[in-house]
């Protein structure tokens, strides 16, 4: 079978079934429950995989705790003590449900709190890491008692060298002592230096402690303690092994030197969600930032590693580190003091795997308002961990108030602290992006504040929940004025069908749409109902190439190239999930507009592009069915209109029916679409 057949047939190019970041990685949030048991669904098989799970409490002090499949549920290390492992149900007999209690198929189990992993009513985060060759594995292994103790030859299962061991002794309380191909220059060198993960302190001398390889790890005699029992966790570093081809990377553990401002541009050849680093030039922290927490071009939420600190937050700067499409940056001035040297370990962010339902990247959801008091909003399931959402109240019109209508992103900043600052933008008007009390957001929801214009008593509204994912829709936050033309690079792996952009840090200006249809990229505006036009000063010039990787801005104009700060989102066709097109009006006759779905769509977003014309939404939530269905348009702050049949579903897409009026329907007009089933 060739490698074309075998990614043809779902499998990798080796025969075996591709794996996907999304399948052994995790950041989630929740709140501790204490003395119930919290049961974590995070789509990580680790009952029939293995892996490790790291807890840390982010709203006040607390140790952070590792639990590991290899040594067993209620079995307990603290990553910034010394401690040895604790066996909470053998040294604490009266104590059996607390800690970890079970390692599930689909997350895990945590019992009463014992060091923070379940704080009563705390804010946390856990960071699961599942064993897999290529990306993380676990050893245990126990030392000889001789004068000089070695281990010999200890197997592991990553399918390559690690780039980074963290070694801790469970029956005696030592340091962790963590090897890192980034010290000294990284490869042979980093063998005889290493670091201490529960301290701030920079590389020590150990003459040749630890010797790594794609199938071993050893420890000279020496090197450690004897007759010791040891953990070991290995990472590993640009080994391939996943996606559909098995050749994309997903974890890094690499090291950069900050310029001479405190700045740094770090290449990984794909944008993170997780990152952990370490100054090795100055005694200093181990630092983590994650997307789930807060980690965007104006936000990074930090945890120690090392320490027990609640998470520290630095805000509106873009000068601090965040992640980019290809890796990460701190921007002059930079964050970071200035010509030092760090190692880091990073993770790919997920999904790489291009959807196949709908429902796994998109859900439109209805909530009533409570009024005066905050509203927790669940949304997608547990295993929908959402990028982006649009909201918008249906039945009164909200353009006396800040609330207007909402789209927000994780990469602009999604506050995850209750009365934290997020930040948004409406579709229907050209405010600058502005702070707003929908705040506490977790893997699943938001919360949004009492008396806010979106949270009205009995007031009705609607979410859509977007999921970044390969070939169906994607995020790029950007500083223009950098270069004409300026190249931007993107991760939906296909090229854009249709781009909205909007300036952040600016008022007046509009929102930016560019469609491509194939073989040209017409241009027009999301906030307003002018037609898309084809001359020197309209948006159609602002973009003029787009592949799969990246897209090009043709100007430096204030629209989308200005000295500002951006967001754009772009969307694509991908099959049996969305689809980007166009159709052509015929006055008083029903137009069907296939898709290429089978069970019809759940939501249609319509603008006329030859004339004058209105952005209209209809969705499943508030329905798409055959007679009247309500519509909202994206660029007004008007209230829903009801008592119309204008859209009707049908399996393979939709329909847009012989009533329909000359905005969606006219002999000779011309429409753009965005289908979602």
């Amino acid at each position: 079978m060739s490698s074309t057949q075998q990614l043809l047939l779902g499998e990798g190019a080796g025969g075996s079934a591709p794996v996907y970041i999304e399948e052994v990685f995790s950041t989630y949030l929740y709140t501790g429950n204490s003395p119930s048991t919290n049961t974590i669904v995070n789509g990580i098989d680790l009952s029939t995989k293995g892996g490790l799970v790291w807890c840390k409490q982010r709203d006040s002090a607390g140790s952070n705790s590792a639990w590991d499949t290899a040594r067993g549920v209620k079995n307990l290390l603290i990553p910034n003590q010394t401690a040895a492992n604790l066996n909470i149900p053998v040294t604490y007999p009266a104590y059996p449900d607390y800690g970890l209690q079970s390692f599930n198929s689909n997350g895990f189990t945590l019992g009463k709190n014992w060091e923070g992993e379940n704080a009563g009513s705390a804010s946390m985060v856990s960071w699961t890491f599942r064993k897999q060759p290529k990306f993380f594995d676990i050893v245990t292994f126990t030392t000889n008692g001789s004068p000089n103790p070695n281990t010999g030859n200890i197997s592991h299962n990553l399918g390559s060298t690690p780039g980074c061991v963290m070694v801790k002794s469970t029956s005696a309380s030592q340091d962790w002592k963590v090897y890192h191909i980034g010290t000294e220059g990284g490869g042979l060198f980093a063998i005889n230096r290493f670091l201490q993960l529960n301290d701030t302190g920079t590389p020590q001398a150990s003459t040749n402690w630890i010797n790594v390889s794609s199938t071993t790890i050893s420890f000279p005699g020496g090197a450690l303690d004897s007759s010791v029992d040891y953990v070991a966790y290995l990472f590993a570093h640009d080994a391939g092994g996943f996606g559909l081809a098995g050749t994309d990377n997903v974890i890094s553990c690499g090291s950069f030197t900050s310029d001479g401002s405190g700045g740094c541009s770090v290449t990984l050849g794909y944008e993170p969600q997780w990152v952990i680093y370490k100054n090795i030039t100055s005694t200093e922290v181990w630092r983590s930032a994650d997307v789930m927490r807060g980690w965007s071009q104006t936000q990074l939420r930090i945890l120690n590693a090392n320490s027990t600190a609640a998470e520290g937050n630095v805000d509106n700067n873009p000068s601090y580190l965040s992640p980019t499409a290809t890796g990460f940056q701190s921007l002059t001035p930079g964050y970071f003091t200035p010509s030092e040297k760090f190692v880091y370990i990073a993770c790919r962010r997920g999904p790489m795997k291009v959807p196949t339902l709908g429902t796994t990247v998109f859900e439109p959801q209805l909530y009533t308002g409570s009024g005066g008091t905050d509203q927790t909003v669940t949304g997608p399931t547990d295993a929908f961990q959402y990028d982006s959402v649009i909201q918008k109240g249906r039945s009164v019109d909200l353009s006396s108030y800040s609330g207007y209508g909402t789209w927000i992103s994780k990469l602009q900043k999604m506050s995850t602290v209750a009365g934290g600052d997020s930040r948004f933008m409406g579709p229907a008007i050209t405010n600058a992006e502005t702070s707003g009390s929908i705040t506490n957001y977790t893997n699943i929801g938001f919360t949004v504040g009492g008396g806010s214009s979106l949270n009205f008593s009995g007031t009705p509204y609607v979410n859509y929940w977007l999921r970044r994912a390969p070939s169906f829709f994607d995020v790029v936050c950007y500083t223009g004025g950098i270069g004409t033309p300026r190249v931007l690079d993107h991760n939906l792996a296909t090229p854009p069908e249709l781009v909205i952009t909007k300036k952040r840090n600016a008022a007046g200006e509009d929102w930016v749409v560019n469609y491509n249809n194939g073989s040209s990229i017409i241009g027009g505006y999301l906030n307003n109902t002018t037609a898309f036009a084809n001359s020197a000063t309209a948006p159609s010039t602002d973009i003029t190439s787009l592949t799969s990787t990246t897209y090009t801005l043709n100007t430096s104009n204030g629209r989308v190239n200005g000295a500002f700060n951006y967001v754009a989102y772009l969307f694509a066709t991908c099959a049996g999930v969305s689809k980007v097109g166009s159709y052509s009006g015929n006055t008083g006759v029903t137009v069907v507009v296939p898709c290429g779905f089978t069970a019809g769509v759940r939501f249609v977003l319509i603008k006329r592009t030859d004339s004058t014309g209105d952005w209209y939404v209809w969705d499943s939530a508030r329905g798409i069915i055959p007679g009247n269905d309500p519509y909202l348009l994206l660029n007004s702050t008007a209230a829903e209109v009801t008592g119309t049949d204008y859209v009707d579903t049908y399996a393979a897409g939709f329909e847009v029916t012989s009533t329909a009026p000359a905005d969606l329907n006219a002999t000779g007009g011309t429409y753009i679409f965005l289908a979602i089933a």
